[in-house]
């Protein structure tokens, strides 16, 4: 078989506008959230959270070991050295006690309030953008055609892996099933639970839809599944950024521009 290259279009208008729009929203959401945390960087499981309470399962911090400032991570019982990067870092010079460096955080300095007002800005221009996804993908057919994985999808994801560790990439005019899983979870699962446990840990939500800590096991227990999803989010970037690279930059970044990409034909 011979494969020849042919041009399809393939991201419709409303789908190329919504990608570049929750990149833009998840980076800034990503770096207001940390200067929130940096607040409490401790997270729990349950309704109630405090030193009376045994129940953190994570957190950033620092001590001093003699007159040596250090940073530390515990995890699950375990703790972990992070002087440098996180819970002690340096700043002009000399090590201070904060949760992360000033370039991981909007503002760059401590600020919990301007952090608030990026962080809800962004995240309900989230919502807002992909509220007008999903209507406008249900009519062009974007969600049944391209993203719902079907059976033949579920026999071909082990060869599929199989191509994507060996860098095997298929240009072709629809995703394959990796693409088709990934995109779905974090479009389908992932984004509406990190805005679920984000409305939940809202005092005014829980006025309003007292169900939604019941749902999450508390409102600590949000926080941490939100902190959780977050990390799955950045993972999922990392990932997706790393693929494009691999795969061909030009090629994709064009497609999500104009719409237009070279695909694979196979004829005899």
């Amino acid at each position: 078989m011979a494969a020849e290259r042919r041009s399809v279009y393939r991201h419709a208008f409303t789908t190329r506008m919504a990608h570049w729009l929750w990149a833009a929203c998840l980076f800034f959401l990503l770096l207001s959230g940390l200067q929130i945390f940096t607040a409490h960087p401790t997270l729990y499981i349950g309704n109630q959270s405090g030193f009376s309470f045994n129940n953190s399962v994570f957190s950033i911090g620092a001590f001093y070991q003699g007159s040596e400032m250090k940073g530390i991570l515990s995890f699950g019982g375990m703790q972990f050295d992070t002087t440098g990067w996180l819970g002690a870092v340096e700043e002009q010079g000399r090590l201070v006690a904060k949760t992360f460096p000033g370039w991981l955080t909007i503002p760059s300095y401590r600020d919990l309030a301007t952090g608030r007002v990026v962080h809800f800005f962004f995240a309900w221009l989230l919502v807002a953008t992909l509220l007008l996804w999903f209507v406008a993908s249900v009519f062009n057919r974007h969600i049944s055609r391209d993203l719902v994985p079907r059976g033949d999808d579920f026999r071909s994801l082990g060869q599929d892996v199989v191509d994507h560790a060996r860098l095997n990439f298929h240009k072709r005019s629809s995703y394959g099933p990796l693409q088709k899983m990934t995109y779905f979870g974090v479009l389908f699962v992932a984004m509406p639970l990190m805005v679920a446990t984000g409305l939940t840990m809202s005092p005014g939500m829980n006025a309003a839809l007292p169900f939604l800590a019941d749902l999450f096991g508390g409102r600590q227990t949000a926080r941490t599944l939100h902190f959780v999803i977050m990390l799955f989010l950045v993972g999922f970037f990392a990932i997706h950024i790393i693929m494009v690279l691999l795969s061909g930059p030009i090629s994709s970044l064009r497609a999500m521009i104009t719409g237009w990409s070279s695909v694979e034909q196979e004829k005899p």
